[in-house]
């Protein structure tokens, strides 16, 4: 079981460059929502409570973000994608219409935002050789958030240690 330290400095290793890094902001907020969305319906009842593919989906990311050992970044991380889902399970309750244009919009236009970062960090997306980092994601933009808000001063150290600044890629020159 890979812990949140090796799964950062993993992920980071594909996000130096911070335009990409200022991409993932917007873009995989956009794509939570639209999953969130998406696997809003359909929705079943069991003994009184309703549940949702998004909503199952959501409580098997969450026991997987609280288990990471890093319980501040797991709670963090736990409490933005839940908003995200919830806002995408409000989405599912307006029409069919409304429903899928958010659902599907947010999350076309967040992988577009994603693809763009990458073009200025040089380098594909870390998800492409770890499907894991689909997960990572969302906690790394988390992480990104609290640094620049002073906390986790070590975990980002650790990651600059390994991986290196961030940094702003000269677009003229092949990435190395």
């Amino acid at each position: 079981m890979r812990q949140a330290t090796e799964l950062m400095v993993q992920y980071a290793a594909y996000h130096r460059d911070r335009r990409n890094i200022a991409t993932h902001f917007i873009g995989v907020p956009m794509i939570v929502l639209g999953v969130g969305a998406l696997l809003a319906r359909p929705a079943f009842n069991l003994g009184g409570i309703a549940f949702t593919p998004g909503g199952l989906l959501f409580l098997a990311a969450a026991a997987w973000y609280l288990t990471r050992g890093n319980l501040g970044l797991g709670l963090a991380t736990t409490v933005v994608v839940g908003l995200l889902v919830a806002v995408g399970h409000r989405a599912a309750a307006e029409s069919t219409g409304v429903w899928l244009a958010i659902a599907i919009g947010s999350f076309a236009v967040g992988w577009v935002i994603q693809f763009i970062g990458h073009y200025y960090e040089g380098r594909k997306p870390a998800f492409v050789d770890d499907l894991i980092g689909l997960l990572v994601g969302p906690m790394f933009v988390v992480g990104e958030w609290l640094f620049a808000l002073g906390w986790g001063k070590p975990l980002l150290a650790e990651i600059e240690r390994r991986v290196g600044p961030t940094h702003l890629r000269d677009l003229a020159r092949p990435a190395t």
